[in-house]
């Protein structure tokens, strides 16, 4: 009984914590460290003590799972030699930095040291990106924040694992390296081999629960074997989580894929937030303990202090340094925004469960244990704390930001005009004479309305009425509202049997769970002019010849719309002519009606602060 009362209290402290962060705009990591610091010195807490079992083989498996599965392949490739030189040569740099602090300061053997090193050395990956995404810093910024935090943990563990060896013995750089070699390959390899087998296994399985259920078995199919053969279990973790991520829309159902995300997000939710609750609650534990230890409480902190700023300063450092030679080096490619991204990285180094996990790690007969499992908690804390509540403000002052949302939209909009158009070539290729013509009329009415619903997206802040397909989603919800109370009178009557009036829910609920809500973003829309992303930017003959802009024929909107009495949702001009038409999602459908008629090839957004150009030849966004 007493063990379920713990976790129900957890949870619900959990997800309390976690509702006030959403509601307040605050970091869910920091808080619930703070909350679980506070509670730790509530005198009738009972002492919270986690082994480091507990956390690497219980924990951190399905975190970094759930992490890695929504990791992106191409991005981590794209990004692989700066997420390298974070996630290996900046955690060495730090444990070498902070061990010659601490053996200094602290008078331990230099292997306790460097073991202190590696343990406080990588950043968390859950509370960086929490608080990266929530003040909504540049895509590719998060990505490295994630991918560092997902491979630096391997490189830590090796070190500390090294250096406990050289605590009980000795131990030489060359025998490290070898170490962390064959971890590092072997991990990877592991999680290759553990990929393709479930891999396998779920191409095969097309029951949603049981596949469900093989995804939770995953991290541990990786992890434990990996282990076993002394390679990284860490690597091979996330290594498998990439990949499968990677495979999933092949080897998984619509339904699977749905359920996994859904099931993976919750845990991930529970566990994360729980591992920063129970760092909080360990802290009056470990004071308690080090205040009773050779160096007593002061001293400890002081040497926490200095630890603290080593790992501060080391981290900018190394990245800066890079930036600089990478902005001396001929012929690499130079982005103007690098030491703004790189100062927002380089602050961005809030260290978390790992960490804790880690410093747990070392054996009973260590030197000085309890202050350095103690210096391992001030890192945590403090860096949640300073740096976890200054990067916003760091984030604003050097102008760093998140793409604008309409630029996404755009994108958005872009790829999903592409795959609509390639279910409506395969809808052509499927049909016959026998086919209903009106089917027809409504397959592709379902994606017309997909796409509009994307552009429509496009020029939010300048429209005061609501679009036609905003206008149909609002209806449509509401009818299904009606329609659910219906199915629930008939519930509650008891004349309809209750597998029939389930079976009528759920297609209820997949219709509107299908129905795209569409946020209201006008507090997220920044001034500033909107092109297209220079990825997506396409090449052809047509948008070569055209002229970037023209002198409108209509300035004050459509000229047909104004005519015929009708009203545009948004506008497009001809870069040709100069006429003003408006968009597809528009009633009079003028723009592409000009197109048609006129075979001007190329057209330009009419919206204010929207510059992309469109070639409806070739479908492409220049």
């Amino acid at each position: 009984m007493s063990i379920a009362l713990t976790l129900v209290a957890l949870v619900a402290v959990v997800v309390g914590a976690s509702a006030l962060a959403r509601r307040t705009g605050s970091s869910a990591p920091l808080l619930l460290t703070v909350v679980g610091i506070i509670l730790s010195f509530v005198p009738a807490m009972p002492e919270v003590t986690v082994g480091p079992e507990v956390i690497l083989f219980g924990i951190l498996p399905p975190l970094l799972y759930a992490a890695s599965i929504r990791t992106s392949l191409v991005d981590l490739r794209s990004n692989k030699n700066v997420i390298g030189l974070l996630s290996v040569g900046l955690v060495a740099f730090t444990a070498a930095g902070v061990g010659l602090v601490a053996w200094k300061l602290l008078d331990i053997p230099i292997a306790a040291a460097v073991a202190l090193g590696g343990v406080v050395a990588p950043p968390d990956a859950v509370a960086a990106t929490a608080v990266a995404r929530r003040i909504g810093l540049p895509r590719r910024v998060i990505t490295i924040l994630e991918g560092e935090s997902l491979f630096n943990d391997a490189t830590a563990i090796v070190i500390v694992r090294s250096a406990i060896v050289a605590i009980a013995g000795t131990v030489t750089f060359v025998e490290v390296g070898v170490d962390f070699l064959i971890a590092s390959v072997g991990g990877i390899l592991v999680g290759i081999a553990a990929a393709w087998v479930l891999a396998q296994v779920r191409h095969r399985v097309t029951d949603t629960t049981t596949d469900t259920a093989i995804s939770f078995l995953a991290p541990w199919v990786a992890y434990l074997p990996a282990e076993l053969v002394h390679s990284s279990g860490v690597l091979a973790v996330v290594v498998c989580g990439i990949l499968l991520g990677h495979k999933a829309p092949v080897i998984q159902t619509a339904q699977s894929r749905t359920a996994e995300r859904l099931n993976w997000t919750t845990i991930q939710y529970i566990l994360e937030n729980a591992a920063f609750l129970v760092i909080g609650l360990q802290a009056h534990a470990i004071i308690d303990r080090v205040s009773d230890s050779p160096l007593g409480l002061w001293r400890s902190l002081w040497a926490a202090i200095a630890v603290l700023f080593t790992v501060v300063v080391l981290r900018p450092i190394w990245i800066l340094s890079f930036g600089f030679v990478l902005q001396l080096t001929p012929g690499l490619n130079r982005p103007t925004t690098f030491w703004r991204n790189g100062t927002v990285l380089s602050w961005a180094g809030m260290r978390g469960v790992v960490t804790l996990a880690a410093v747990n790690l070392l054996p009973q007969d260590t030197p000085q244990r309890a202050t350095l499992i103690f210096i391992a908690l001030v890192i945590v804390v403090a860096t949640l704390l300073v740096q976890g509540l200054t990067l916003p403000a760091l984030a604003r002052l050097l102008d760093v930001r998140a793409p604008d949302p309409r630029e996404d939209a755009l994108q958005s909009a872009t790829v999903l005009q592409r795959a609509v158009a390639a279910g409506n070539a395969e809808l052509e290729r499927r049909v016959t004479d026998d086919t209903p013509p009106e089917i027809v009329e409504q397959l592709r009415a379902v994606g017309q309305r997909r796409t509009f619903l994307a552009w429509e997206r496009l020029g939010v802040t300048n429209r005061d009425a609501p679009s036609p397909t905003e206008t149909y989603r609002r209806l449509r919800k509401q009818m299904l509202i009606a329609e659910r109370e219906e199915v629930l009178e008939l519930r509650d009557g008891g004349t309809i049997p209750h597998d029939v009036l389930e079976e009528v829910m759920q297609t209820l609920d997949l219709e509107e769970s299908m129905l795209t809500v569409v946020e209201d973003q006008l507090d997220q829309y920044q001034e500033r002019l909107i092109v297209t992303p220079e990825a997506q930017r396409g090449d052809c003959e047509h948008l070569r010849e055209a002229p970037a802009n023209a002198t409108p024929g209509t300035p004050q909107g459509c000229g047909d719309c104004l005519r015929e009495g009708l009203t545009w949702v948004s506008l497009r001009m001809c870069l040709d002519c100069g006429n003003v038409g408006c968009c597809d999602s528009s009633i009079g459908n003028h723009a592409t009606n000009h197109y048609e008629a006129s075979e001007h090839p190329v057209m330009r957004s009419f919206e204010p602060g929207e510059a992309w150009r469109w070639c409806y030849v070739d479908e492409i966004l220049g």
